[in-house]
């Protein structure tokens, strides 16, 4: 298990990435949140098996929905806290 953050580039806030990144999440069984950020982009924080998470990453390079992502800047994370997520939500 591990736990990725990334922030999307490109056209990504007002044309469903959001939603259609959280509802793929959910189908592979991935835990965290996507937001979108005040400059454009928007940031994951997912953290699931190493394979689902791939499978993850892979969907949201691919443009869902209508947007048009330029590149994902991606880190993988340390679990240091305790912080457990239930499913997967989208926060404003």
């Amino acid at each position: 298990m591990k736990r990725t953050r990334f922030v999307v580039f490109g056209n990504v806030q007002g044309v469903c990435y959001r939603h259609y990144s959280a509802k793929k999440a959910r189908e592979l069984g991935i835990s965290g949140f996507v937001r979108n950020l005040i400059d454009g982009r928007v940031e994951v924080l997912a953290e699931g098996e190493d394979e689902k998470l791939d499978a993850f990453l892979i969907f949201c390079k691919k443009n869902p929905g209508q947007s048009c992502v330029e590149k994902l800047e991606i880190e993988e994370i340390k679990k240091i806290n305790k912080i457990e997520f239930k499913g997967f939500e989208i926060r404003n």
